[in-house]
Protein backbone atom coordinates (compact mmCIF):
# COMPACT_ATOMS: atom_id res chain seq x y z
CA UNK A 1 0.00 0.00 0.00
CA UNK A 2 2.79 2.17 0.99
CA UNK A 3 4.28 1.59 -2.45
CA UNK A 4 1.34 2.18 -4.34
CA UNK A 5 0.35 5.86 -2.75
CA UNK A 6 4.00 6.87 -3.35
CA UNK A 7 3.78 6.53 -7.02
CA UNK A 8 0.10 8.08 -7.12
CA UNK A 9 1.75 10.97 -5.12
CA UNK A 10 -0.05 11.21 -2.15
CA UNK A 11 3.43 11.68 0.04
CA UNK A 12 4.87 14.15 -2.67
CA UNK A 13 5.91 17.36 -0.87
CA UNK A 14 4.89 19.61 -3.53
CA UNK A 15 1.03 18.66 -2.81
CA UNK A 16 1.66 19.46 1.21
CA UNK A 17 -0.11 22.88 2.20
CA UNK A 18 1.25 25.35 4.92
CA UNK A 19 -0.23 25.29 8.17
CA UNK A 20 -1.97 28.86 9.61
CA UNK A 21 0.18 30.74 11.69
CA UNK A 22 -2.44 31.77 14.10
CA UNK A 23 -5.19 29.19 13.52
CA UNK A 24 -8.46 30.36 14.71
CA UNK A 25 -10.18 26.97 14.54
CA UNK A 26 -8.93 23.74 15.59
CA UNK A 27 -10.70 20.55 14.43
CA UNK A 28 -9.40 17.36 16.56
CA UNK A 29 -10.05 13.98 14.89
CA UNK A 30 -9.64 11.33 17.72
CA UNK A 31 -11.19 9.22 20.70
CA UNK A 32 -12.86 11.36 23.30
CA UNK A 33 -12.16 8.94 25.83
CA UNK A 34 -8.42 8.81 25.43
CA UNK A 35 -5.38 11.00 27.38
CA UNK A 36 -4.18 12.00 24.20
CA UNK A 37 -6.93 14.52 23.45
CA UNK A 38 -6.86 16.04 27.13
CA UNK A 39 -3.18 16.35 26.56
CA UNK A 40 -3.57 18.11 23.05
CA UNK A 41 -6.76 20.54 24.66
CA UNK A 42 -4.36 21.19 28.11
CA UNK A 43 -1.56 22.71 25.31
CA UNK A 44 -3.28 24.20 23.35
CA UNK A 45 -5.03 26.49 25.87
CA UNK A 46 -1.98 26.97 27.57
CA UNK A 47 0.33 28.05 24.39
CA UNK A 48 -2.54 30.01 22.41
CA UNK A 49 -5.94 30.21 24.02
CA UNK A 50 -7.45 32.45 21.44
CA UNK A 51 -7.55 29.23 18.92
CA UNK A 52 -11.47 27.22 19.43
CA UNK A 53 -10.90 24.25 19.41
CA UNK A 54 -13.28 21.07 17.68
CA UNK A 55 -13.40 18.16 18.83
CA UNK A 56 -14.73 15.03 16.15
CA UNK A 57 -15.11 11.78 18.29
CA UNK A 58 -13.62 8.62 16.36
CA UNK A 59 -12.94 5.22 17.28
CA UNK A 60 -9.18 4.98 16.71
CA UNK A 61 -8.74 1.35 16.95
CA UNK A 62 -11.07 -1.25 15.11
CA UNK A 63 -12.61 -2.68 12.35
CA UNK A 64 -14.96 0.54 12.04
CA UNK A 65 -12.33 3.04 12.59
CA UNK A 66 -10.90 3.53 9.36
CA UNK A 67 -14.46 4.40 8.01
CA UNK A 68 -14.73 6.87 11.25
CA UNK A 69 -11.84 8.71 10.80
CA UNK A 70 -11.89 9.10 7.22
CA UNK A 71 -15.54 10.53 7.00
CA UNK A 72 -14.78 12.72 10.19
CA UNK A 73 -11.95 14.41 8.12
CA UNK A 74 -13.93 14.76 4.98
CA UNK A 75 -17.39 16.36 7.15
CA UNK A 76 -14.98 18.54 8.63
CA UNK A 77 -13.86 20.11 4.98
CA UNK A 78 -17.56 19.71 4.29
CA UNK A 79 -18.86 22.06 6.70
CA UNK A 80 -15.65 24.03 6.61
CA UNK A 81 -15.30 23.27 10.47
CA UNK A 82 -11.83 24.31 10.81
CA UNK A 83 -8.64 25.91 9.40
CA UNK A 84 -6.15 23.28 10.62
CA UNK A 85 -7.00 19.41 12.23
CA UNK A 86 -4.61 17.48 14.07
CA UNK A 87 -5.46 13.24 13.54
CA UNK A 88 -4.30 11.00 15.69
CA UNK A 89 -4.48 8.73 18.38
CA UNK A 90 -1.84 8.17 21.55
CA UNK A 91 0.50 5.00 21.76
CA UNK A 92 0.02 1.70 21.28
CA UNK A 93 0.67 -1.62 19.61
CA UNK A 94 1.09 -1.32 15.97
CA UNK A 95 -2.34 -3.24 15.73
CA UNK A 96 -3.87 -0.56 17.71
CA UNK A 97 -2.42 2.11 15.19
CA UNK A 98 -3.36 0.37 12.25
CA UNK A 99 -6.78 2.51 11.47
CA UNK A 100 -4.08 5.01 10.44
CA UNK A 101 -2.35 2.73 7.85
CA UNK A 102 -6.08 2.38 5.71
CA UNK A 103 -5.98 3.63 2.45
CA UNK A 104 -9.57 5.37 3.10
CA UNK A 105 -7.44 7.59 5.65
CA UNK A 106 -4.58 8.49 3.59
CA UNK A 107 -6.98 9.86 0.69
CA UNK A 108 -8.87 11.95 2.97
CA UNK A 109 -6.05 13.17 4.40
CA UNK A 110 -4.92 13.63 0.50
CA UNK A 111 -8.18 15.06 -0.52
CA UNK A 112 -8.94 17.66 2.71
CA UNK A 113 -8.37 21.50 1.76
CA UNK A 114 -7.76 21.91 5.59
CA UNK A 115 -4.20 21.49 6.42
CA UNK A 116 -3.74 18.52 8.62
CA UNK A 117 -1.02 17.84 11.21
CA UNK A 118 -0.51 13.50 12.13
CA UNK A 119 -0.34 12.75 15.50
CA UNK A 120 -0.38 9.19 15.69
CA UNK A 121 1.90 7.21 18.91
CA UNK A 122 4.76 8.08 20.04
CA UNK A 123 8.14 9.46 18.10
CA UNK A 124 9.25 5.75 16.75
CA UNK A 125 5.42 5.16 15.19
CA UNK A 126 5.05 5.71 11.64
CA UNK A 127 1.80 5.14 9.57
CA UNK A 128 1.02 6.21 6.39
CA UNK A 129 -0.86 9.14 7.44
CA UNK A 130 2.22 10.35 8.80
CA UNK A 131 3.73 10.15 4.96
CA UNK A 132 0.63 11.78 3.66
CA UNK A 133 -0.17 14.34 6.09
CA UNK A 134 1.24 17.59 5.37
CA UNK A 135 3.44 17.50 8.87
CA UNK A 136 3.97 14.80 11.39
CA UNK A 137 4.47 15.24 15.06
CA UNK A 138 6.20 12.92 16.86
CA UNK A 139 3.35 12.65 19.45
CA UNK A 140 -0.47 14.11 20.13
CA UNK A 141 1.13 16.42 22.51
CA UNK A 142 3.99 17.62 19.92
CA UNK A 143 0.93 18.23 17.62
CA UNK A 144 -0.72 20.83 19.90
CA UNK A 145 2.75 22.56 20.12
CA UNK A 146 2.94 22.40 16.30
CA UNK A 147 -0.31 23.72 15.74
CA UNK A 148 -0.15 27.60 17.44
CA UNK A 149 2.42 29.61 18.54
CA UNK A 150 3.46 30.10 21.95
CA UNK A 151 1.44 33.03 23.55
CA UNK A 152 4.05 33.88 25.89
CA UNK A 153 6.85 34.03 22.81
CA UNK A 154 4.17 36.50 21.08
CA UNK A 155 4.08 38.40 24.28
CA UNK A 156 7.89 39.04 24.61
CA UNK A 157 7.85 39.56 21.11
CA UNK A 158 5.58 42.16 21.44
CA UNK A 159 6.66 43.97 24.42
CA UNK A 160 10.17 44.65 22.42
CA UNK A 161 8.33 45.76 19.83
CA UNK A 162 6.44 48.42 22.33
CA UNK A 163 9.97 49.10 24.08
CA UNK A 164 11.38 49.72 20.52
CA UNK A 165 8.56 51.89 19.29
CA UNK A 166 9.04 54.42 22.15
CA UNK A 167 12.38 54.50 22.30
CA UNK A 168 11.60 55.49 18.52
CA UNK A 169 9.80 58.14 19.46
CA UNK A 170 11.25 59.40 21.79
CA UNK A 171 14.47 60.05 19.22
CA UNK A 172 11.78 61.60 16.92
CA UNK A 173 10.68 63.96 19.79
CA UNK A 174 13.72 64.78 20.89
CA UNK A 175 14.70 65.69 17.17
CA UNK A 176 11.58 67.41 16.69
CA UNK A 177 12.45 69.44 20.07
CA UNK A 178 16.00 70.64 19.32
CA UNK A 179 14.78 71.65 15.59
CA UNK A 180 12.37 73.85 16.59
CA UNK A 181 14.70 75.24 19.55
CA UNK A 182 17.11 76.37 16.46
CA UNK A 183 14.31 77.56 14.46
CA UNK A 184 13.30 79.85 17.36
CA UNK A 185 16.34 81.40 17.80
CA UNK A 186 16.85 82.17 14.23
Amino acid sequence: LKEKLQKEGLFDPAHKKPLPKYPQTIGIVTSSAGAAVHDMLRILRKRFPLSRVRLLPVRVQGVEAPGEIAGAIRYANFHKLADLLIVGRGGGSIEDLWAFNDERVAYAIYQSEIPVISAVGHEPDVTISDFVADLRAATPSNAAELAVPDQDVLRQNLDGMLCAMGSALNRQIKGAAQHLNVLSQS
